[in-house]
């Protein structure tokens, strides 16, 4: 069976009729009629059918499949199979759904992995597409918003921030963006981190002076602000520069960023040469100083290739049971960054059938560029170019560099992907050692996969926060973290055990709502196992461990609310406790059943509690600011019902504070847009008791 059919679940190709086609689809099973659309202009069409009651009761693995499979059309579509608990288990497409679907109820698989699959199966559910494209990109959205257990699944989804030069102002601003494009305007990118459009949109306005301000800001400046004064903005707001010259400005960063960079430079510098003929040395200074702002902009991408001007080049490279694929993002013939992931995906896997899944999830929800380079050839690549062709509505080319500047990139990137992956298995080795050390030390019967550390952050009482950060045999799981405001009125200020009860309380009682029955950590699999850290429900819910930054006090509250809920034998809890002089290193921990007890100062395992204390720390006081702030700048009319933010702020823009609100008639609020005169009396008497 080839490494493909082992991706989608497939049974063994020589253990099949010759007449069944295992094409290349992906295994499992498909969304309901519900499922959200991949792309507006593909429809689907589902089958309105799940198996009766006497169909399939009782039935389960191949035996279910079998009675499923009578009922299919030979038509290409999705289907997904889940387990007796509605989880599911694996998304695929198929040519054929008939005939993908009788590969499974044939009961003979090459590997444990896809076996197991196969028996765990309950149900299926399916959706008929009029074309195998439809069914392709269907597949990546089912896989990405369901996060099956078997499929290939990328780790961060997070979206990329582009460069937005808004179309819905006279002035337009530069803005940094993320997210759906439904605001009108020019959209840039995409780059590769937050801070390389911060960087890039810093020198673009030292370039070409555009505002970044919000309208509401520009809209009611009677002065220019500190960004005119400091020369990162021409100052459309007060009329400093007319709606013509500000339009050339934003005419030429269009430009720039469009790729004409050689055109605009010749421009400026021109404009430059002829400043000082004319000896008006302080216009010819402020060209000047947009050259260099360019050439730093320029300076900052690395390399910028000759011949390529749009496209993502891919770089795949597998170790050690992992797997690292480096994207760089090419733009207008310059390199806008490049970002590392580390797909979740069967150690047995080959590249090409871990590359190919990551590339139709990766572009569900963005535009792919014109071309998309490739460290080596994926299955079903015509395929996949025809699916993304028909997404962005032009013709979308993918291809593997043979040689040249293409193949310079490919090698680069994949250089950078080895170089990546190497760091992760280094630091991933460590941690493991770190959690075997962290078992011995503190006499727990195996290394945890779950820790979580718990601290309070607050002033004098107000505005408490409880933390929880959470780490595993990867480092910190921050998709994990999550923070409580302490909200119980019976607590006195400053009380920090009836905070950590409070905090323990409504952690422990929720996870015993929803994960009662506390699965293993992980359940180990006859082909490796799944990852215990991918954040899609293979990471444990319930903790190994649970750290305490506090001593005996925070420990006697921590084991009480354990013991009430019942599980005080089940979640091992350790206590840390500040040294003497609170210096590190001289920590003193607290576990049931010993006395306390220090470590070793150069102990690496002291090292790695600090490590989560720090963090635990670091989390809490930045939730605890966060909280105080949004209090610092809470208005009186915030607390009164019906006054949302639009037409707070009318009543600011119309009064110019809060004070001035409060102090106006009826009569005068009433004249304010958007505030009729119930709502006018509503306010009023919020402030007039009488």
């Amino acid at each position: 069976m080839s490494p493909a059919d082992q991706k989608h679940g497939r049974g063994p190709a020589d253990d099949l009729p010759p007449d069944l086609d295992l094409e290349d689809e992906a295994a499992e099973e498909i969304v309901e009629a519900e499922a959200q659309p991949v792309a507006p202009d593909v429809a689907f069409t589902a089958i309105d059918w799940t198996p009766h009651a006497g169909d399939a009761d009782g039935m389960v693995g191949a035996e279910v499949i079998q009675t499923l499979v009578k009922r299919l059309p030979n038509a290409p579509g999705v289907y997904r199979m889940m387990s007796a608990t509605g989880d599911v288990l694996y998304v695929g497409k198929a040519r054929s759904l008939k005939k993908r679907v009788t590969n499974y109820a044939q009961g003979r698989f090459h590997t444990m992995r896809i076996g197991r699959m196969v028996r765990e199966t309950a149900t299926m559910e399916f959706v008929v597409t009029r074309t195998e494209i439809e069914a392709l990109l269907l597949e990546a959205n089912l896989i990405k918003r369901l996060r099956p257990r078997f499929n290939v699944l990328m780790r961060d989804d997070k979206s990329f921030p582009y460069i937005l030069l808004t179309g819905d102002h006279v002035s337009p601003g530069i803005y940094k963006h993320r997210g759906a494009r439904s605001r009108k305007g020019d959209y840039f990118g995409p780059f590769a981190s937050a801070g390389a459009v911060d960087r890039t949109i810093n020198s673009l306005q030292r370039a070409f002076l555009l505002r970044s301000c919000t309208n509401s800001f520009y809209e009611n400046r009677t002065r220019p602000c500190l960004l005119y004064q400091i020369k990162r903005c021409a100052g459309p707001c007060t009329g400093e520069i007319s709606h013509e010259g500000y339009a050339e400005l934003v005419a030429e960063a269009k430009d720039f960023l469009s790729g004409r960079s050689q055109k605009v430079k010749t421009e400026i510098s021109g404009a430059m040469q002829q400043a000082a003929e004319e000896l008006d040395f302080e216009r010819a200074a402020i060209h000047r100083d947009r050259l260099a702002a360019l050439s730093h902009v320029q300076a900052h991408q690395g390399i910028n290739p000759q011949t390529v001007e749009e496209a993502d080049v891919f770089a795949i490279h597998q170790e050690g049971g992992q797997t690292c694929i480096q994207v760089f993002f090419f733009r207008t013939g310059q390199n806008w960054g490049n970002r590392a992931y580390f797909p979740k995906a069967d150690p047995a896997l080959e590249g090409a059938e871990v590359l190919g899944s990551f590339l139709a999830q990766f572009y569900d929800d963005k535009p792919p560029p014109r071309a998309i380079l490739l460290s080596q050839s994926v299955q079903e690549q015509e395929l996949l170019a025809e699916a993304l062709s028909t997404r962005a509505g032009r013709r979308v080319a993918i291809s593997v560099p043979q040689r040249g500047e293409k193949k310079d990139l490919t090698d680069h990137a994949l250089q950078n992907a080895r170089e990546a992956l190497g760091r992760r298995l280094a630091e991933t080795s460590t941690q493991a050692r770190l959690l075997a050390g962290f078992a011995e030390t503190f006499g727990l019967g195996k290394p945890p996969v779950r820790i979580e550390v718990y601290d309070n952050s607050h002033i004098m009482g107000t505005n408490a926060v409880g933390a929880m950060v959470v780490a595993g045999a990867e480092g910190f799981v921050k998709n994990q973290y999550r923070k409580f405001n302490i909200r119980s009125a019976e607590i006195t200020p400053g009380d920090d055990f009836g905070m950590m009860r409070e905090v323990m309380q409504r952690r422990f009682s929720r996870l015993l709502r929803e994960h009662g029955d506390m699965q293993p950590a992980t359940e180990t699999l006859d082909d490796g196992g799944d990852d215990p850290v991918d954040g899609n429900g293979s990471f444990p819910a319930w903790p190994d461990v649970i750290l305490i930054d506090g001593g005996q006090g925070q420990m006697t509250a921590v084991r009480q609310i354990l013991a009430d809920l019942g599980i005080d034998d089940r979640v091992a809890a350790i206590g840390i406790a500040k040294g003497q002089d609170r210096d590190a290193g001289r920590e003193r921990f607290f576990v049931k059943g010993r006395d306390s007890f220090t470590l070793p100062v150069r102990d690496p395992v002291l090292y790695f509690v600090q490590r989560l204390r720090d963090e635990v720390h670091r989390f809490a006081i930045g939730s605890h600011r966060a909280r105080r702030k949004k209090e610092m700048v809470k208005s009186p009319l915030d607390e009164i019902a019906g006054i949302g933010p639009g037409r707070k702020r009318a009543l600011l823009l119309h009064f110019g504070t809060a004070k001035a609100v409060s102090r106006a008639a009826v009569e005068d609020l009433v004249k304010v847009d958007g505030i009729s005169e119930q709502v006018a009396r509503l306010v009023y008497n919020h402030f007039h008791e009488n």
